[in-house]
């Protein structure tokens, strides 16, 4: 580990944020974050433009992964089965339904997900067969 990412590594513990805004004085923890904060609050910067649909980026990786699915190419492989994904959190998103697993759980009833999205959509029905205003949860 480098003197740098030492650095990096404590400001998520103590808070520290570093770099701030020259127009606004807002404080960030990564740089780019004020990166990102200067190109959409101040139009301080370049972005980076899809030539086929003209969806814009903050930067430049995420436009190469954007222009893959104009191609088609899915360079990600599940290791369990064939399905290819364009991106790496598409695919880790994806491997949880091959294992049994199942680490989100209601605490009205017990029941048990693989996924964050999949307890939260139960616990609005569940929520109604127990009486319990969805806005409470």
């Amino acid at each position: 580990m480098t003197f740098s990412d030492l650095n990096r590594h404590v400001r998520v513990y103590t808070g520290a944020k570093p770099f701030s805004c020259r127009h606004c004085s807002k404080e960030f923890v990564w740089h780019t974050q004020l990166k990102m904060h200067r190109l959409k609050s101040h139009n301080e910067g370049t972005w980076f433009t899809c030539h086929i649909c003209q969806k814009k980026f903050s930067r430049k990786h995420d436009l190469n992964q954007h222009m893959q699915q104009h191609e088609g190419v899915k360079s990600y492989v599940c290791d369990e089965c064939p399905k290819r994904f364009f991106t790496v959190y598409e695919m880790k998103r994806h491997q949880p339904l091959h294992s049994d697993y199942r680490k989100f759980s209601c605490f009205l009833c017990d029941a048990r997900f693989k996924r964050k999205y999949e307890v939260e959509r139960h616990l609005k029905k569940c929520s109604a067969v127990h009486g319990i205003s969805a806005l409470l949860l």
